[in-house]
């Protein structure tokens, strides 16, 4: 009898053990909170400026110094203030940035006939990828940090792609079904990194809720944008 209970008691140690290895640690769940706390925050703010640009009527010219603005600050000032509360001012600039220069392109998808469904479906199909693919993420708590190669790989590949197709558009060659290629590509790609950045936070690698809102924010972004020009194309508009 006295041996079931030194079993018994040992079984029940091993399982909070088994508990306690996939439980969050205290700074995991405030950076996992802060982040998303953020995230949505921004996320907010870049719509409503998205709102803002198609009000004043905002030109493709401007919409790219705004884009360029935006890289220019997560490249060079956010790496520099990611450990102050300036930092917090940055990324509400660049995801300002990100929403103004949004709005020539949403202006353009809601001025077809079904322009109004086709940005929904957007919308929609982004939340829907991003959410499941989080839930997963935070659930299983699986390491997709293997994933970081072969991301970054794909991503130049993407770059590299495009810069070849807008040199092939300047010469007059009709690149439709080459866009239509890579916005696919890039949906499949934001869908890994969404799964890459979220276990990076899961599991320790991103410990600075700043850059980790700032990497689910481009990935949420560009996952919209390219799903738009999917749902787009295929809308008979």
């Amino acid at each position: 009898m006295e041996h079931r209970n030194v079993n018994a008691q040992h079984d029940q140690r091993m399982y909070a053990a088994s508990g306690a290895g996939t439980a969050l640690s205290a700074d995991t769940s405030k950076v996992l909170r802060n982040t998303y706390s953020l995230l949505a925050m921004t996320l907010a703010f870049s719509a409503i400026m998205a709102a803002v640009s198609m009000t004043i009527g905002l030109g493709r010219g401007a919409s790219l110094v705004c884009s360029i603005g935006a890289l220019l600050l997560i490249w060079f000032i956010l790496p520099r203030t990611a450990n102050s509360s300036a930092g917090i001012g940055v990324v509400f600039a660049f995801t300002g940035l990100m929403g103004l220069s949004l709005g020539p392109m949403l202006y353009h998808y809601l001025a077809m006939p079904n322009g109004g469904t086709i940005v929904m479906q957007a919308l929609g199909g982004t939340a829907l990828v991003f959410f499941s693919l989080s839930a997963y993420v935070l659930t299983t708590k699986k390491d997709f940090s293997f994933m970081g190669g072969f991301l970054f790989a794909g991503l130049m590949v993407v770059v590299f792609a495009m810069l070849g197709g807008l040199i092939a558009s300047m010469f007059g060659v009709d690149i439709s079904a080459f866009h239509l290629a890579m916005s696919a590509a890039i949906v499949l790609l934001m869908s890994g990194f969404i799964l890459f950045d979220t276990s990076r936070i899961i599991n320790g690698g991103e410990t600075n809720y700043l850059m980790a809102t700032t990497a689910l924010y481009l990935n949420i972004y560009n996952l919209f944008v390219s799903l738009l020009h999917l749902i787009g194309a295929f809308s008979d508009d």
